[in-house]
């Protein structure tokens, strides 16, 4: 099938991915390249959005893209440091803000008569994140909106179809920015709302028979929702030359090696389990630092496939359930310049012992979007309902060095916590959620007694796609129960807390 596309320029911010998982809510297809390598078949592209950036346009790190054949020939959306870069680059004056501009911000002033925003009225919410603003409009600029703090907070230029603002409309505080992108995408781009998860399982599939051919696959099961969309994608286009194996690395909830192994029972896929627990928890011996627990487990898992790999003949690939959020987090999907925040275990390819190449059936979706699909393909609910949960399990919610006792407490702590959840009708209405094992040990008193045990964090989030997240208000009731069940039940935790920080500024993991 064709599609309309959107060509995004990625000049490094973080919620790059965030504009076109937002553009592909809209059933539009979109792409996402660095500023720097713009695509030569720009006749395939019927718009263009420049991103946000941590660059000043001000200062010697600039980021300039080659825009002579985009802008008075495409429409253009600039975002932030797109829209800062056309101010000061074209006869406008871009200068340091007196105060960082970051956070919630309403519409003061909005030329409602402009197709642009139409269906958005003064007082609509959006979302800042800039320390630079605009104090004088490019040559040709025809103000749009205003906040109270920043008057230039959106304009066109005349004379060609180039929008900018300097909020953030793919950034779900910004409540209007769906209708925003949607005014700019359809009504004055004129592209067409044709890419689904229909069509996105049927070019997938087809993409993977051309790539893959009649070569053998090995996939690595973990039980949640992303490997499993993977596997059935997969089966779909290769069937009996996928093997799936479910490695436990000793880091999986309370259980959970037996259950997800029945779990894919009945659904047709070939699946092996092996357990290598003691040879994860060996490798992880007395290491604390996050990254070198996250390069430890993603060395050992790299190994156990190469073993499992060996005892199959003729495999070729090693698939993968890498989505958007885990390639952003660890550098930009195109090789473009955004920021690293952390490294994921399934990111970044292989080493050269292991001679397999690497298809990843998701990497350009977010976690709400494998869900549709799932959904498309006929997947149990209960399965794609179910909560994101790390790579690198809870090797990355024990903070500090890991022990077998550390993660037998904390899998009964979890185990707890989320059968609560299910128990009070609250798993569904929270994206994520689990607990943290705290590299501290407090006071508490058990019957005459004196204890000096652990501390546990328990957190939970709502969320779409895990590039921002809100804590989830929990009921008092619901944290009381839950909390006294923990330090009664689970020997060696005397204290529990609640997180309640959001994303940004925090992570949704603690490590």
């Amino acid at each position: 099938m064709q599609h309309d596309k959107v060509l995004i320029l990625d000049f490094g911010s973080q919620y790059t991915q965030l504009i076109g998982r937002r553009v592909r809510e809209l059933n539009i297809y979109s792409e996402i390249h660095p500023f720097n390598k713009i695509p030569t078949n720009l006749e395939e592209y019927k718009a263009v959005i420049l991103s946000g950036s941590p660059n000043s346009v001000r200062g010697e790190q600039a980021l300039h893209p080659d825009l002579s054949q985009i802008r008075g020939m495409k429409p253009v959306l600039a975002v932030c440091y797109g829209a800062q870069y056309l101010a000061h680059f074209s006869g406008g004056e871009v200068a340091p803000s007196n105060t960082r501009e970051y956070g919630r911000a309403n519409l003061s002033f909005v030329k409602e008569q402009e197709p642009f925003f139409k269906g958005i009225a003064s007082g609509s919410q959006v979302w800042m994140s800039h320390s630079d603003t605009i104090k004088k409009l490019p040559k040709n600029g025809l103000l749009l909106a205003s906040t109270n703090d920043v008057e230039n907070a959106a304009y066109r230029i005349e004379g060609e179809e180039t929008y900018a603002i300097q909020f953030h409309p793919e950034v779900y505080h910004s409540t209007d920015g769906k209708q925003l992108l949607e005014n700019f995408l359809v009504d004055i781009a004129g592209l067409n709302q044709d890419w689904t998860p229909d069509s996105f399982v049927e070019e997938t599939v087809s993409a993977i028979k051309e790539k893959v051919g009649h070569d053998k696959v090995v996939l690595g099961l973990s039980g949640g929702v992303d490997s499993t969309v993977a596997a059935v994608l997969l089966n779909k286009a290769i069937g009996e030359n996928l093997y799936c194996i479910f490695v436990n690395n000793g880091l999986l909830r309370k259980n959970e090696f037996e259950s997800v192994l029945n779990q894919y029972e009945g659904m047709g896929l070939n699946v092996k389990g092996v357990d290598a627990s003691q040879r994860f928890l060996d490798a992880l011996a007395g290491i604390e630092d996050p990254e070198k627990k996250r390069k430890a487990i993603g060395r050992v898992f790299i190994e156990v496939f190469d073993d499992e790999a060996n005892k199959l003949t003729d495999v070729k690939w090693l698939a993968q359930g890498t989505i958007y959020p885990d390639v952003i987090e660890s550098v930009s999907a195109t090789g473009g310049p955004s920021a690293t925040i952390k490294s994921h275990h399934n990111v970044g390819g292989l080493p050269d012992f292991m001679k397999l190449k690497i298809v990843e059936p998701l990497r350009a979706i977010f976690k709400d979007e494998v869900r549709r699909v799932g959904a498309t393909l006929g997947i149990d609910p209960e399965l794609l309902g179910r909560h994101p949960f790390p790579g690198p399990g809870l090797g990355i919610r024990i903070l500090g060095d890991i022990t077998a006792e550390k993660v037998r407490m904390l899998q009964e702590v979890d185990a707890i916590f989320i059968n609560g959840l299910k128990q009070w009708g609250l798993y569904n209405k929270v994206w994520q959620a689990g607990a943290m094992l705290l590299p501290v040990n407090s006071v508490g008193v058990m019957g005459d007694e004196r204890t000096y045990e652990k501390c546990v964090a328990l957190r939970a989030v709502e969320s779409t796609d895990g590039m921002t997240a809100d804590w989830v208000n929990l009921p008092y009731e619901f944290l009381q129960k839950t909390s006294n069940e923990i330090i009664n039940k689970v020997k060696g935790v005397n204290r529990v807390v609640y997180d309640i920080s959001s994303k940004p500024p925090a992570t949704i993991e603690w490590e």
